[in-house]
């Protein structure tokens, strides 16, 4: 573009050295000769200001370092609708390598296309612009999904454009740095799936204005850096009058560094699903599994995590080892087996608000069950240990040295290949001299004869 300005460039999108940005401003700065344009960025740290120079404010921008003002010819304005119909879609013939074909299939027909590939790497989003004052009242009734993803919208201006969308179910918000700034009313009450990843600015209490949604059942609030999540309105053991239909939430790519994050969700009534990779709690390592353990026991009504169904097995195993592993913390906050004697403080109920209820479910935890676990340096202690065989009564009876870290489904493994008997037809448990009469499931293959307090002297019974 020349040095010399048009009348009609405030709005227009433009780009600089492969930079996109909106045209705010255009005109003279003061004291330096010349026109000028006051750009937004839609990368903020590409900018200096926030549409200020010495004291004057010419334009405004919503990041204080998104603005900056540029010289006209050095802005490209892009080029006209045809050429940008060409260039996208390749209209004209091209070299070969980009005409290539690929079988995609729309309903039950396979289409053939050219050129896609060139496509995709050429998307953009658009930056949208919503005159002040505008309602679209009406104008959209039979619209069910809309996407305004990285489009620069604010939520002012989504609430004004959703007004012509009364029987709106989907609406997409990805990375439009929003803030939510009032509570919709008469709008979104039909909604049923709200996505609003990547809008960093968004934290809980901007959440309880959305959390009277009747409808709402997905919630999508990935990457916006959430870390903590509060129902004021319920206690412990109580379940909250917000989100009454969100049955899916996903918190995934966030900071959420502690458990009470879940102990809050257990108080949302209709919650079923739940996905929160890649949190400072739940980043995937070895500790994976511990993790995943805790949150199905600190959520009960949870039917699904991570994608992966939680089969009524995993839940009955993730709750015993929640009961075992803080049953110590229990009976020292006054907790015990009669429950007219129970006394527990306030500080473990609110730290430990499902356990109670465990407690009711498999009974209160043995003192056996309390035993502090050896230190790391003991795991590797070997255990002498009788082998019966209860219902094969001519097999002769064992005794064999096995480290105390070895997990269940070695053990299985090696029985198998002593008795030649498949692995998955073996069932294990153990019995204590210290626990006459008590017969002990071995059921998670995954953990430690250490972790059901085997110890030397103890018997395995092997079933098949």
């Amino acid at each position: 573009m020349s040095d010399t300005l048009t009348a009609d460039v405030i709005g227009r999108r433009v780009e600089v050295n492969g930079e996109h940005a909106t045209v705010r401003f255009a005109g003279v700065v003061p004291p330096v000769a010349g026109p000028w344009l006051g750009v937004e960025w839609d990368n903020p740290e590409r900018g200096k200001h926030d549409g200020s120079h010495e004291g004057t404010v010419y334009f405004k921008c919503r990041h204080p370092t998104g603005g900056s003002f540029i010289r006209p010819n050095k802005v490209n304005f892009g080029t006209d609708f045809l050429t940008a119909i060409k260039n996208r879609y390749v209209l004209e013939d091209g070299p070969e390598e980009d005409r290539k074909e690929q079988i995609v299939t729309i309903g039950n027909k396979p289409v053939e296309t050219i050129g896609f590939d060139s496509i995709m790497k050429q998307q953009s989003e658009n930056k949208l612009k919503f005159p002040s004052g505008s309602v679209l009242t009406g104008t959209l009734s039979v619209l069910k999904v809309l996407v305004l993803n990285q489009t620069g919208i604010t939520w002012a201006e989504v609430l004004r454009c959703v007004a012509g969308c009364p029987g709106l179910e989907e609406l997409y918000l990805e990375s439009n740095n929003i803030f939510i700034s009032e509570r919709p009313t008469d709008v979104l009450q039909t909604v049923k799936l709200l996505d609003l990843s990547s809008n960093q600015l968004i934290d809980e209490n901007q959440l309880y204005l959305i959390a009277h949604l009747p409808r709402l059942e997905q919630l999508i609030l990935s990457d916006t850096g959430i870390s903590s999540l509060h129902f004021p309105d319920a206690g412990i053991g109580c379940k909250t009058s917000m989100f009454p239909s969100l049955k899916y939430l996903v918190v995934n790519d966030n900071q959420i560094s502690q458990w009470s994050f879940f102990n809050e969700l257990e108080k949302l009534p209709s919650l079923r699903a739940l996905s929160c990779l890649r949190n400072p709690l739940t980043k995937e390592d070895k500790e994976a599994e511990t993790a995943r353990l805790l949150i199905i026991a600190s959520i009960g009504q949870l039917k699904t995590l991570n994608k992966c169904e939680i089969l009524p097995e995993e839940r009955r195993r993730a709750e015993l080892d929640y009961r075992k592993a803080f049953g110590n913390e229990w009976k020292q906050a006054g907790g015990h087996k009669d429950p007219e004697k129970n006394r527990l403080s306030e500080e473990f109920l609110t730290a430990h608000p499902r356990y109670q209820f465990l407690c009711l479910k498999y009974g209160a935890p043995e003192d056996w069950e309390l035993k502090t676990q050896q230190p790391l340096m003991l795991k590797n202690q070997l255990l002498t240990l009788k082998i019966k065989y209860p219902h094969q009564l001519d097999q002769k009876v064992l005794e064999k040295q096995l480290p105390g870290s070895m997990t269940i489904q070695k053990v299985k493994g090696l029985l198998s290949r002593l008795l030649k008997v498949p692995v998955s037809d073996l069932l294990l448990s153990y019995e204590s001299p210290k626990k006459p009469g008590r017969e002990i499931e071995l059921e998670n293959d995954l953990k430690s004869l250490q972790f059901y307090s085997v110890e030397n002297g103890d018997c395995l019974l092997v079933r098949w």
